[in-house]
């Protein structure tokens, strides 16, 4: 596995957030699933409600805390740099969520941190082919950190 660089800051109560040593290994994850063989370097910033709020609503235009930003470098033509970008990941929401879905809070950080990186990575979900490949890649690599399928439980509950 190339260098990987991970900054992990923390601007939220720390009750319920994973180790940096857990969001390394699931960056790790992605990286290696995707296939990505080169150095690399990711921020990553846990946030509460009031920033990820503002984050969402000055970068996407959306009035409300989400659970998962990424923002992937954009370097000038020419310009090599291993820095990927910056995820930001918002404590409460991710609580919220994995409580209302009935998922273990540790492994909704793991789907969502994979998530974040696979974004820095260029992978989106704007349609449903897009959407269809970045979520197996997802699912494939959460499989072989023991997380289920975060897809499935969320169809378990739309249906419920």
């Amino acid at each position: 596995m190339p260098a990987i660089e991970l900054h992990v800051s923390c601007a939220a109560p720390r009750r319920g957030v994973p180790a940096p040593a857990s969001f390394r290994r699931w960056v790790e994850a992605a990286l290696e699933g995707a296939r990505h063989r080169k150095a690399s370097e990711v921020s990553l910033r846990i946030v509460g409600a009031r920033e990820g709020r503002a984050l969402n609503r000055r970068y996407r235009g959306r009035d409300y805390a989400t659970n998962v930003l990424s923002f992937p470098v954009e370097l000038p033509d020419g310009i090599e740099s291993p820095l990927l970008g910056d995820i930001v990941i918002c404590a409460p929401v991710v609580a919220g969520e994995a409580r209302e879905q009935g998922k273990a809070v540790r492994d909704h950080y793991a789907h969502l941190t994979v998530h974040g990186v696979l974004h820095l990575l260029g992978f989106d979900h704007q349609n449903e082919r897009d959407a269809a490949k970045m979520e197996t890649l997802e699912t494939r690599v959460l499989a072989r950190l023991g997380v289920n399928d975060p897809y499935q439980n969320e169809a378990e509950i739309e249906n419920d």
